[in-house]
C-alpha cells in the first residue's frame, strides 16, 4: 500500500507554485509514495471563508502534508491563513493527529522574514498534533542546497524575476530535498505504525 503525501500551497505570483512543484517532484520520486500537488484557489474563499471539502478529504487521507505559502508582510499569505482557519473542525476531531508535516515559503529578500512564516506553519501543524519534519540539509555543499540557511523547512527567494527564473535552481533543489526527506520519513513512519 502506498504512503499518501500531499503538497498543499498557495501562490500569488507563481513563484511559490514553482517551489511547490519542486517539493512535489522530490516527494513523488520516492518509491511507495503517492504524492499529490494541490494549489489553494482564490475562488474557494467566499466572504473571507475558505471552503473546499475535496481538498480537506485529500488531507484527511494523507499520511504527510507539506504546507507552502509565500511570505507576505512577515507572515503567510491571507489565502493560506483562510485555509488554516477553516481546519478548526479537523482540530476539534483531532483528525490530523500524528500525521507528518513540513513547510516551505518564498519571499523577495534573502531573509524576507521567511523564518516567521515557517514558524507559523510549524505552529499550525503542532496545533493539529502533527509531527514536524525539518529540512535536514546544511548549506555546506557545492549545489547551493539550503543556501538561505533554513533548517525548519525550505526557503526560496524571488523578487521581481518571472516565476520561470526564480526561485533559482538551488532553491528548487532545496525544495526537492524537503519533499524527498518528508516522503522517506513518511514511508518509514507508516511501516512502523
Amino acid at each position: 500500500m502506498k504512503t499518501n503525501l500531499t503538497v498543499l500551497y498557495f501562490s500569488g505570483t507563481g513563484h511559490t507554485a514553482k517551489m511547490a512543484e519542486a517539493v512535489h517532484r522530490g516527494a513523488a520520486a520516492v518509491q511507495d509514495v503517492a504524492a499529490a500537488l494541490i494549489g489553494l484557489r482564490n475562488e474557494d474563499i467566499v466572504a473571507g471563508r475558505w471552503k473546499n471539502d475535496e481538498t480537506l478529504a485529500r488531507l484527511d487521507a494523507s499520511d504527510a502534508v507539506i504546507f507552502g505559502t509565500p511570505t507576505y508582510m512577515g507572515g503567510p499569505a491571507s489565502q493560506f491563513k483562510a485555509f488554516a482557519d477553516a481546519t478548526s473542525e479537523r482540530w476539534f476531531q483531532r483528525a490530523w493527529l500524528n500525521k507528518l508535516a513540513a513547510g516551505f515559503t518564498v519571499s523577495g529578500g534573502p531573509s524576507g522574514d521567511k523564518f516567521n512564516t515557517l514558524v507559523y506553519l510549524f505552529t499550525f501543524a503542532m496545533q493539529h498534533g502533527m509531527v514536524w519534519v525539518g529540512l535536514g540539509e546544511t548549506p555546506f555543499n557545492d549545489q547551493g542546497i539550503n543556501r538561505l540557511g533554513a533548517y525548519g523547512g525550505a526557503m526560496g527567494q524571488a523578487l521581481m524575476e518571472p516565476p520561470e527564473e526564480a526561485p533559482n535552481a538551488a532553491d528548487k533543489l532545496t525544495g526537492e530535498m524537503l519533499g524527498k526527506r518528508v516522503a522517506e520519513v513518511a514511508v518509514r513512519w507508516r511501516r512502523g505504525a
